[in-house]
């Protein structure tokens, strides 16, 4: 990408800025030179490394190699014992009578589930039926209602099946009338006839 340093117009070729009309800089192609070997410099070929190299050891290092393993003897520890213990029979499990198990007696209590209207914790839009937030389309802090139980607040529909759903506008997904989808966000708006 090419960008002008007087309008910074960003493009993708040229040597002619396509905004203002700025000459641009083209690199320039570097020519093969010729560089000659200088005589002085002593000549140093590699050949691969694979060039046999005299080195002769030093007479004043000591020569420690250790012999390959499979030269050397197998050697028994002494020290370490080889026996297995017998197995052990099935051990008697005791309750503990002063371990606190952490957990109060059930009273068959619970609570109750969220109903009316919810609070987007996003835009704080407050919103008596939905799953989906008006505003700002995410998600809001319900419960889905039962299969067979009708959606509270509905006006005139018998149960959940009696809703028309269309599809939006924008991305094609099912979306009730007048709510936002939860896919693009797009409000779907039911036609009028």
């Amino acid at each position: 990408m090419i960008i002008c340093p007087v309008c910074e117009h960003q493009q993708a070729q040229g040597d002619e800025c396509d905004n203002c009309g700025k000459k641009l800089q083209v690199p320039k192609v570097a020519a093969a030179v010729a560089v000659p070997t200088l005589p002085e410099l002593e000549q140093t070929h590699h050949a691969g490394g694979r060039v046999a190299v005299d080195a002769p050891t030093l007479p004043e290092l000591a020569h420690t190699r250790q012999e390959a393993g499979p030269d050397l003897p197998p050697q028994v520890v002494p020290d370490m014992e080889t026996t297995r213990t017998a197995p052990i029979d099935k051990v008697a499990v005791e309750a503990v009578p002063e371990l606190d198990t952490g957990r109060a007696a059930d009273d068959g209590v619970r609570t109750a589930a969220p109903s009316g209207a919810a609070v987007c914790r996003y835009c704080r839009n407050v919103q008596a039926e939905g799953m989906v937030c008006d505003r700002c389309g995410m998600r809001l802090p319900r419960v889905k209602p039962a299969a067979g139980a009708a959606p509270a607040g509905a006006k005139g529909a018998a149960n959940a099946e009696d809703v028309t759903w269309l599809p939006c506008q924008k991305c094609r997904t099912p979306t009730r009338p007048n709510k936002i989808c939860t896919v693009c966000g797009t409000r779907v708006v039911a036609v009028q006839a």
